[in-house]
């Protein structure tokens, strides 16, 4: 069993739909905790990190806004992230926007670049995140996490922890994208990293698509974070997401994908982001977003 700590990180400033915010407020609410200890684990909670509101100040560069504040809360969770590890702990970062994952990837990143390791990565997302403030339409810094853990984009973002790339393209696994900006689709192709769309999944099936998934995170690594972004999932399943895209996996898929996760044994740190219960059905997406940490973390149905 795991020592696990959780750590909560209330960001909305990287997308303009508010509500985000009290991601990780709903899925405590929804019995992360309880879910956890419940399959044996130690579980301690770290509580939240300080967000700036954006009603504190300006957003600043148009095309990436609240940069500065962003990048002044991707350091500190980095630095949570790096010593929870150190500490002997299984990170689980919520959030908040995706844009939290840049905080997450460094802090994973710096403990194994420390130790001469690397580390592998799953990004479970409708999009791809990989923008730039360059290709950004939005300016929207939760477009853009994924660019910077693969080292593009600013350096406030990118060389969080003094080098970059936190992971490399080859030991990254895309899986579920189906909604793409326009010159964002090229960065994708010409990125490195392994994809697997909407399509794959619904040619091959979950269980292809993860085994391959998997094996590539794994590949010369010593693990693989999780990032998941509840807006993979068909908005019929998980209505409490800022950026809904019809068409995404289905329940039994997303659950399919975290026990083959647990099986695998090589996720170091878990992710779970982008859960607004503002515009959720009585915190539908909060609770299934529960169920799949807790599918992630062991739970099975015998």
């Amino acid at each position: 069993m795991l020592k696990i700590k959780i750590l909560g990180v209330p960001l909305d400033l990287g997308q303009e739909r508010r509500g985000v915010d009290m991601g990780p407020s709903a899925v405590r609410a929804a019995g992360l905790n309880h879910a956890l200890k419940s399959l044996g684990h130690a579980v301690e909670d770290g509580g939240n990190i300080h967000v700036r509101l954006p009603e504190e100040q300006p957003f600043g560069n148009q095309r990436a806004k609240y940069l500065k504040e962003i990048a002044e809360t991707s350091q500190e969770v980095a630095q949570r992230i790096c010593q929870t590890l150190e500490a002997g702990y299984f990170p689980v970062s919520l959030g908040g926007d995706h844009s939290v994952a840049v905080g997450t990837q460094a802090g994973v990143a710096k403990f194994y670049h420390d130790r001469n390791q690397e580390v592998g990565c799953l990004w479970i997302d409708a999009h791809a995140d990989m923008n730039t403030p360059e290709t950004s339409p939005s300016g929207n810094v939760h477009g853009m996490p994924f660019a910077a853990t693969l080292g593009r984009g600013p350096d406030s973002l990118t060389q969080i922890g003094g080098f970059a790339p936190k992971i490399r393209p080859e030991k990254c696994v895309l899986i579920g994208i189906r909604d793409l900006d326009s010159r964002e689709r090229q960065m994708v192709l010409d990125s490195g990293v392994n994809v697997f769309t909407m399509r794959e999944i619904d040619e091959h099936g979950m269980r292809v698509v993860m085994e391959k998934a998997i094996a590539l995170a794994s590949q010369g690594t010593a693990g693989f974070v999780v990032s998941f972004d509840m807006d993979v999932l068909d908005p019929e399943e998980a209505p409490g997401v800022g950026t809904p895209v019809r068409g995404g996996i289905t329940f039994r898929e997303a659950h399919l994908a975290m026990e083959m996760v647990a099986d695998s044994q090589k996720m170091v740190a878990f992710e779970l982001v982008e859960i607004n219960p503002i515009i959720d059905v009585m915190n539908k997406t909060a609770i299934l977003g529960v169920g799949l940490a807790a599918s992630a973390l062991g739970k099975k149905i015998l």
